[in-house]
């Protein structure tokens, strides 16, 4: 349908044909993402072939400016916007549902280009759309009867679409407070029974672009609504948990997967939770509060034992639980270890370590796939890492399965396929974060001891973390560990002497050098290294670095000038004769 033939319609004012006529529209362009792409390209393809022809260059500037002109000059641009205003004054009639959703559905659609929005993001029209998506707003503006289910649902895409594509839209949606009238949504109907599981999966994805996008919102959300609590009340019932205890879920661990919508669901409501408890695990936390970081512990935990209905689905769940987990106070982390040790479960110093044992398999799991890992790997590695900095049997257990006694020594630390292997290798990754959180991991593993470091990492490889922290020189971290001793296997006794420590395998011996130099030949070489050393620095093509008082590299010869500085000349008295 054309455009110019939908807006004629539109301006009639007829419910029945109008109806008709979106029906129309909304079929021919329900795949309809990108409103004409192709027209433009073509456009940019027309202007390219007179560049080459004309090669003038004032005209290349005028091509190169409107190759992304202002699309609000753009007549079709005009025309769609013309439609939506039409459209929202249509809506705020008294119209049937089947009006009102056909209508919607037309919005919806054109509010994926964010070229054409400006009708949807007016204070206006983002009211009428929340009272239709039965949300009451600033204005105390609510839904005139009891909203149908589908055209609610249908309301809220729109939202979502406006809010996401448009920077006025959102400030909009701050100024009517929207998140105010989601959070009594919410805080009516926990389950989402009574507006359908569509609408409540839209509510809660509009409250996850506002809290996203928003910070004022976000705010409001944890502090004046008391989301935490809120959210939580309404996971519980979306996972329709079962407790045995004050921190303990009944957990089925062969039970049936959750089903596709209540994961969507479940993971909308983890992701307005992570974004509303950011800051959480930075700041001191009262009894009151950290009774509910456990309670919401206690359904994580959950989390992590069900899986959905496919493995790349639960790979999402669990990647939206872990980065929750590693916002909530380590003080409330203890609950996972709480439940009782059960026949099947993975025990250790007779604690109940299931949820360690997944999220090291999760780890496991994005080490191999190997993409975005900064983004799909660090939440995890800081959280086992902050984790067995606060809980001793967590930290031993994360040791005894990825730090085992050392038996493979011929071998480099980042050769071979265990975790050990695959974290060593991330300690030179080009990603500063990525390299940094699995370096600090095996560090903690270690109890923050240099020597038991360098032996399970090589020193070139442990070297920018030690560098870091000014323990070039060895020693410890600040952290505070127990004192037991370190147990080598037989195999590593044996080979220690021979262990290249930079490497941290037995090198074979290579033929020395200077075999059968004489000492003059051995001098006229050293000191053409030196000299090739001194041209390279003083082109400053290299800068020769030393191990300062403080453990860090620093230049050389400001190291020497701190080395001379700590001789202790003798004094005139202390010359003196007796």
């Amino acid at each position: 349908m054309e455009l110019e033939t939908l807006t004629d319609i539109l301006q009639s004012g007829d419910q029945e044909v109008i109806q008709k006529a979106l029906l129309e529209f909304n079929t021919e362009y329900a795949q309809c993402f990108f409103f004409n792409e192709e027209e433009r390209e073509r456009r940019k393809r027309e202007k390219l072939e007179e560049f080459r022809i004309m090669k003038h260059r004032e005209y290349y500037s005028s091509w190169d400016s409107d190759s992304d002109s202002d699309h609000s000059e753009d007549p079709e641009v005009k025309q769609r916007e013309k439609i939506g205003q039409l459209l929202i004054d249509f809506l705020e009639r008294d119209l049937q549902p089947s009006s009102q959703l056909v209508s919607l559905e037309a919005v919806r659609i054109l509010s994926r280009d964010k070229h054409a929005l400006a009708p949807f993001a007016s204070r206006e029209s983002m009211g009428v759309l929340a009272r239709l998506a039965g949300i009451e707003d600033a204005e105390g503006r609510g839904p005139r009867d009891a909203t149908d289910s589908e055209v609610a649902s249908e309301a809220l895409k729109c939202l979502c679409n406006t809010v996401y594509n448009s920077e006025e839209a959102q400030g909009v949606a701050g100024e009517l407070r929207l998140i105010r009238g989601l959070a009594e949504r919410l805080k009516v109907d926990a389950g989402g029974t009574a507006g359908g599981r569509d609408t409540r999966f839209y509510e809660l994805r509009l409250m996850f672009l506002l809290t996203a996008l928003l910070v004022d919102v976000r705010r409001q959300l944890a502090r004046d609504l008391h989301g935490v609590t809120l959210l939580t009340d309404t996971l519980e019932a979306a996972l329709g948990l079962r407790w045995l205890d004050v921190y303990e879920v009944s957990t089925a661990r062969d039970g049936p997967p959750l089903q596709r919508d209540a994961t969507d669901r479940v993971m909308e409501v983890l992701k307005i939770l992570f974004n509303i408890t950011f800051d959480t695990s930075r700041r001191q936390v009262d009894e009151e509060d950290a009774a509910l970081y456990r309670h919401l512990a206690a359904i994580l935990r959950h989390c992590l034992l069900i899986v959905s209905e496919s493995n790349e689905r639960t790979q999402e769940f669990h990647g939206h639980t872990v980065n929750l987990l590693a916002n909530l106070p380590l003080m409330c982390l203890d609950v996972l270890l709480a439940p009782k040790v059960e026949p099947g479960s993975v025990e250790y110093m007779g604690m109940n370590m299931d949820t360690v044992e997944i999220l090291l398999d999760f780890m496991d799991k994005r080490l191999d796939r190997g993409l975005k890992l900064r983004e799909s790997l660090t939440p995890v590695l800081n959280l086992l890492t902050e984790s067995s900095r606060y809980h001793r049997e967590t930290r031993k257990f994360l040791r005894a399965r990825v730090l085992p006694p050392l038996r493979d020594v011929k071998n480099r630390p980042e050769v071979g396929d265990t975790l050990r292997n695959k974290l060593v290798r991330l300690m030179t990754h080009v990603n500063t974060d990525v390299k940094h959180c699995a370096a600090e991991f095996l560090f903690v593993l270690c109890k923050e001891n240099v020597s038991r470091f360098v032996k399970y990492t090589g020193y070139g490889n442990a070297a920018g973390l030690l560098a870091a922290r000014g323990l070039l020189g060895g020693g410890r971290g600040d952290g505070k560990y127990s004192e037991e001793e370190d147990t080598d296997t037989e195999e590593y006794k044996e080979a220690k002497p021979n262990i290249n420590p930079v490497t941290g395998r037995v090198e074979e011996k290579l033929p020395n050098p200077m075999e059968g130099m004489t000492d003059e030949q051995k001098e006229y070489e050293a000191m053409k290294l030196v000299s090739m050393f001194d041209k390279l620095s003083r082109e400053q093509i290299i800068q020769p670095m030393g191990v300062g008082c403080d453990g860090k590299l620093m230049p050389l010869d400001e190291t020497m000038q701190q080395m001379a500085e700590q001789i202790s000349l003798p004094s005139d008295s202390d010359m003196e004769l007796d």
